[in-house]
């Protein structure tokens, strides 16, 4: 499903006012350094999410580690901040905080992605998206664990967290990383794994953006060619017996499968096959790693439900990066997300209330993921988010084509979510929040120090800001803990 990236106009002129500081960036990686006034600039500020109307000092769109070293320093010794951004799906939170001392990094042309079936690992660039390394492990035969969507950057997503459709079986993506490449904010290019620098391995998985710009990740490939995968649908006034089977079944499924829950009301788009464009539905999306009889045990008793489209079947993995059919190139978006405890018949009512047929909302899509399995349990070895505390995780929105619709979309997502707050279990994930939130809602108190005394010592004077911040213990430049090359 493709959206107008450019239906949001406010995105697409901006003021011709640099700030001074910015102009000790000019000229730098062969001039593609955009400040606000120059022909580039808004294009190269426009985050995927067009509703975002970010406004940096000024953007860099480096090539290689060694630019965005030189981006780094440069940019640190004229006093201002920098955030590193591939394709800019969570941007709000970034945008929020103001940017007018910050130079947006861009990672977008770093984008390769290569498969090493030998030591059984993908490595890609800081900018690259899913579809490139997801067609690289399908080439030996092989997945990743990527997200719902072709072209989410794949930096963002793992250091993040990362959910996928094997992910009750292998757990976050954050935690299937096995090295990563990242820019400190001294400009030094440093590797961080479990042997090397390993406090910032641990903080960056799962801890965001607030280390570095990272340059590089490696990440492990899993033995998986196919998938027993596919969606069902029914229309959206079948909702409640479809909804109460799922959730009374989904806590306790084993770890070989994983899906999604959505209540649609689908827009009049031209791309949409006719039978979808227009409709209202709920559709239950996912994978199972077994056998075809093992899926179709597993999913009997939602096909005794009599979906109108069921499409679940063995198919390459590879073709998993879209079934979500999430939008592609941009689009623009309002939404609210939470973390559910779990999901009792007074949470069905509560959802149905907000999302069901009869509700009177503006809302595209009310995502619940399946979380548990591996999601749920310690990951061995794994980074400062090594698991989710929760039975789901929810996700609604709505397009923000106008600043009022995005304002309408904005307040029904924040009302579907107000409505399940009795379950919520109070904790934030981050991929989710395109709103600011607070970041230690994410984490476990008891790591919450810990992650903070990593940030100052790698960045002692505050050098990055990242859409969901982790903040430093000291002002003063002292630290905590080092770092070495």
């Amino acid at each position: 499903m493709t959206i107008d990236a450019n239906a949001d106009q406010r995105s697409t002129t901006s003021t011709p006012t640099a700030l001074p500081a910015a102009h000790a960036l000019r000229g730098l990686i062969g001039g593609r350094v955009h400040l606000p006034g120059d022909a580039g600039y808004d294009a190269a500020r426009l985050p995927w999410n067009v509703a975002i109307d970010q406004r940096p000092a000024a953007v860099a769109v480096p090539r290689s580690a060694a630019e965005v070293a030189t981006v780094v320093r440069v940019a640190a010794e004229a006093g201002l901040r920098v955030a590193p951004q591939s394709t800019g799906h969570n941007a709000g939170p970034l945008a929020a905080q103001g940017l007018d001392d910050v130079v947006i990094v861009r990672t977008s042309e770093m984008n390769t992605a290569i498969a090493d079936p030998v030591r059984g690992i993908v490595r890609v660039e800081g900018g690259a998206i899913w579809e490139p390394a997801v067609d690289a492990a399908a080439a030996h035969g092989r997945a990743v664990l990527h997200g719902s969507s072709p072209d989410v950057g794949i930096a963002g997503y793992s250091l993040g967290g990362g959910i996928g459709w094997y992910a009750r079986k292998h757990g976050l993506a954050t935690n299937s990383i096995t090295a990563v490449e990242i820019v400190l904010a001294d400009g030094e290019l440093v590797r961080a794994d479990a042997h090397t620098n390993a406090e910032l391995f641990w903080a960056v998985r799962g801890g965001g953006g607030s280390f570095g710009v990272v340059t590089a990740l490696e990440f492990k490939m899993f033995d998986i060619a196919t998938a027993y995968a596919g969606m069902m649908m029914w229309p959206l006034a079948a909702i409640e017996p479809v909804l109460r089977e799922w959730a009374a079944w989904a806590p306790g499924a084993p770890d070989e499968v994983t899906t999604s829950f959505r209540a649609m009301r689908l827009p009049e788009l031209p791309d949409l096959p006719d039978f979808l464009r227009g409709q209202q539905l709920a559709v239950i999306d996912g994978a199972v790693l077994g056998s075809d009889e093992r899926g179709c045990e597993l999913l009997a008793g939602l096909r005794a439900l009599d979906p109108f489209l069921d499409t679940f079947s063995r198919v390459p993995a590879k073709s998993l990066v879209r079934l979500h059919m999430d939008p592609e190139g941009g689009a623009p978006f309002a939404s609210d997300s939470a973390m559910l405890a779990s999901f009792p018949d007074a949470a069905v009512d509560a959802f149905l209330a907000e999302a069901g047929p009869d509700a009177q909302t503006s809302l595209l899509m009310a995502e619940l993921r399946q979380l548990g399995g591996a999601l749920g349990r310690p990951h061995q070895g794994g980074g400062v988010l090594s698991h989710l505390d929760a039975q789901f995780v929810t996700f609604a929105g709505g397009m923000a084509i106008t600043p009022e619709m995005g304002a309408q979309a904005h307040a029904d997502a924040v009302r579907f979510t107000e409505a399940l707050a009795p379950f919520a279990n109070g904790r934030e994930y981050l991929n989710f929040a395109e709103n600011p939130v607070d970041t230690r809602a994410a984490y476990g108190a008891d790591v919450w120090t810990q992650l903070t005394g990593i940030r100052s010592a790698v960045d002692p004077h505050g050098v990055f800001a990242a859409n969901h911040p982790v903040p430093r213990l000291f002002e003063d430049g002292q630290a905590t803990s080092g770092v070495r090359a």
